[in-house]
């Protein structure tokens, strides 16, 4: 396990202060708002954590609020069913006296299911014949200095350009291979909580993707507004997932992006969609 995915693996060992209250930190990395992914996993970890029985098949979840990453998150879960097959947690995530993340997951007992289908694996170059996110961005790392001395625990091959670097609208389309720099314990909530934090690294970029207009450019104002996933199948988070995103719509200052995880082997394991702000603010006057 590389440094940074121990890193990550410790960030989620959210700690348990009262029955059902759990408290998460941040990693110090001089970020103006707490990284969405790293809230929606911890969120997730503390529902497992009160779930005896199953794994989590679904979760929808409502950014709020932006996070501070300066104080720590109390996660408040709230058990409110479980049955013989299905089990529902709510967690609400609080800084500051105030909800800044909301999250309501269903967890599965396992049943071996006699109507089977899905959709097929898109064709894609290899992971390994990719080069990593840090080597593509190795000549920017003057610009990307903040970047750079951060800890990388997902490593990301990209199959085309990379989508905050375009300078032209291109497709609504993105496909990058994911997985844990290492290897993880062979916990499925830990896998899945992993998940949860990577699935958030790349999905608003396709929202973007139609557009000339990037993170950095004054005039635009971008937030994820929800996050949902299904976990079909079995996985582990530390072998190569191809995550395969769409955006379909934009309209309304709000835009919508789907993305896949698919294994080597071409099945199909998790599915998501987000919600995003896609809003322009006007320059001000001279």
């Amino acid at each position: 396990m590389s440094d940074a995915l121990d890193f990550l693996v410790k960030l989620l060992d959210i700690e348990p202060i009262e029955v059902n209250i759990f408290r998460g930190v941040s990693p110090d990395e001089h970020r103006q708002r707490v990284f969405g992914g790293q809230v929606a996993a911890q969120a997730l970890m503390a529902a497992g954590r009160t779930v005896e029985r199953g794994r989590v098949h679904s979760l929808h979840a409502y950014f709020l609020r932006p996070g501070d990453p300066n104080v720590p998150i109390l996660y408040d879960v709230d058990r409110i069913r479980d049955g013989r097959s299905f089990s529902t947690r709510r967690v609400v995530a609080i800084q500051h006296g105030q909800a800044i993340f909301n999250l309501a997951a269903s967890f599965h007992v396992h049943e071996e299911g006699a109507l089977v289908h899905q959709v097929p694996m898109p064709v894609v170059p290899e992971p390994e014949s990719l080069p990593t996110l840090h080597d593509r961005l190795e000549p920017f790392r003057d610009q990307l200095a903040d970047w750079f001395a951060r800890p990388h625990p997902i490593d990301q091959r990209h199959t085309g350009e990379l989508p905050w670097m375009q300078h032209e609208a291109g497709e609504p389309v993105q496909r990058v291979w994911i997985r844990a720099d290492g290897t993880l314990p062979d916990d499925p909530l830990l896998h899945a909580c992993v998940a949860a934090y990577a699935s958030d690294m790349s999905l608003f970029d396709t929202m973007l993707a139609p557009h000339e207009v990037r993170w950095d450019d004054a005039e635009f104002m971008g937030a994820s507004l929800d996050h949902c996933m299904w976990f079909h199948r079995p996985f582990r988070a530390d072998d190569w997932l191809l995550y395969d995103m769409d955006s379909p719509s934009a309209y309304g200052a709000r835009g919508l992006a789907r993305g896949f995880f698919f294994t080597r082997q071409g099945d199909l394991v998790v599915s998501m969609v987000q919600e995003g702000l896609m809003r322009l603010v006007p320059k001000p006057s001279p």
